[in-house]
């Protein structure tokens, strides 16, 4: 049984689907709201981990 491996983000793409600029999701990863990983120059965000921040921002907002 093989699992499916994860899915990896670049910041441009977290950008586009969450309408942010690059400063904002740069912001996101600094204050620890967005996991992120470097690999090399490669900043990676893994799709769990941008699905865990909209949950957050809705529980928030609710």
């Amino acid at each position: 049984m093989t699992t499916a491996a994860p899915v990896l983000l670049t910041v441009p793409e977290v950008m586009g689907r969450l309408k942010y600029s690059r400063s904002k999701v740069y912001d996101l990863i600094r204050s620890k709201r967005l996991a992120s990983f470097t690999e090399g120059r490669c900043r990676r965000i893994p799709e769990s981990a941008l699905q865990e921040y909209i949950r957050t921002r809705l529980e928030e907002a609710s």
